[in-house]
């Protein structure tokens, strides 16, 4: 991806010289010895987004000029303070040709000059990686880091190589592939609450595939909260909210009826919505419902199971603390409109993103770990073994 044109102010000869003796018309020129590298190399179609730019060695910049190449459009950058360095403002787009001219003097006054022509790596031949959680965010102890790739990885040693992801609090972690798109990263035991957590992506011309390569290049950093585990159990049709390892509150829920129960296992708030829509018919239910306001919904995984509101219970003969009801959702007394102090409204406030969930005692069978963030059903030899690195 990266390559070196060094040339100087006189066309073509790499040993040209833009001094003369015009007195004695003799060839005692000398050349400059500055010596520009632009790190695109001349007609290279795999440039960089993030890297490209320009340095010298024995003078400084004096002038870097960049262009979309044939529109003409200026792309904004900067020299450096010692004027060893240009780089853009801006990260450049995908698939696009541009064309650098960069001039630059040594300490004698002589000018050295280099071109480069070239074309960023296309969409078609680049992957990027889309991750959770975001920069500068604060989750829950279960939040494991996500990446959902765009493209097929068949060099899985070399992606996850290039992505460190590391605790203040010392925990190892260790990453995990579903499949050949996905790679979660996780410690052991749940994050240790208030630590921070850094994830450096270094994926900038990795070859991710034959002839696919990464693109992006940046440093992600999130905070762990508080200790939040809730535990349902469904014998009893009860939520016990541990906060810190003290228990914070006990609360009544509904979860799934005999027909479509609830899975068990240890479940991660992945998305919370204080008002969402629910089709039976986007899980393969068929026409059984379609509740267009769902109040103080939390997702727990991809196929459907949220902790939510319930308001058009039967008022006569609530089942919360009593049976489960639910097409697999775990459901609390609520209102219209997602107002007043209710219990659904207590929880969801008092959740964040990566909280756990833990489902006991129902006849389901435990969730799958891929099926949303949910890798901690996974025993640690089994996680460590979907390791590529």
């Amino acid at each position: 991806m990266v390559g070196a044109l060094t040339l100087t102010a006189c066309g073509g000869d790499a040993n040209a010289d833009s001094n003369s003796d015009s007195k004695t018309g003799n060839s005692s020129t000398k050349t400059s010895t500055a010596r520009i590298v632009i790190s695109a190399k001349d007609g290279s179609t795999t440039a960089s987004i993030n890297t490209t730019g320009v340095k010298v060695s024995g003078g400084r910049l004096t002038d870097v000029k960049m262009t979309v190449a044939g529109t003409g459009q200026a792309v904004s950058g900067s020299i450096s303070g010692n004027g060893g360095a240009w780089k853009p403002n801006g990260q450049l787009e995908r698939g696009t040709k541009y064309q650098i001219s960069a001039t630059a003097k040594d300490s004698a006054g002589r000018t050295a000059a280099a071109n480069s022509i070239f074309t960023t790596v296309t969409s078609t031949n680049s992957f990027i990686g889309t991750y959770t959680p975001d920069n500068g965010t604060t989750v829950g102890v279960g939040m494991p880091v996500s990446f959902n790739f765009d493209k097929v990885i068949s060099d899985r040693k070399a992606v996850q190589s290039h992505i460190t992801v590391t605790s203040s609090s010392g925990q190892k972690v260790v990453g995990h592939w579903f499949g050949s798109q996905r790679l979660d990263f996780r410690p052991q035991e749940y994050w240790k609450a208030g630590s921070k957590v850094t994830m450096k992506i270094d994926l900038d011309g990795v070859e991710g595939a034959n002839g696919v390569y990464g693109v992006q290049k940046k440093t992600v950093t999130f905070t762990i909260g508080r200790s939040q585990v809730s535990t349902v159990d469904v014998n009893t049709q009860t939520m016990t909210v541990v906060r810190d390892g003290k228990t914070f509150k006990t609360l009544p829920i509904s979860s799934g009826s005999p027909e479509h129960t609830t899975y068990n296992g240890q479940m991660v708030i992945s998305e919370k919505f204080v008002q969402t829509r629910m089709n039976s018919q986007t899980v393969g239910l068929g026409g059984e419902y379609d509740i267009p306001d769902v109040p103080h919904a939390m997702r727990l995984t991809t196929s459907g199971t949220f902790l939510h509101g319930n308001y058009w219970y039967n008022k006569g003969n609530p089942p919360f603390g009593r049976e489960g009801t639910s097409h697999g959702c775990v459901g609390l007394a609520d209102t219209q409109g997602a107002q007043g102090a209710t219990n659904a409204k207590w929880l969801y406030d008092n959740s964040l993103i990566g909280d756990v969930v833990i489902v006991k005692n129902s006849p389901d069978k435990t969730v799958a770990p891929d099926n949303g963030l949910n890798g901690w059903n996974l025993p640690w030899n089994e996680w460590v073994a979907g390791s590529a690195a």
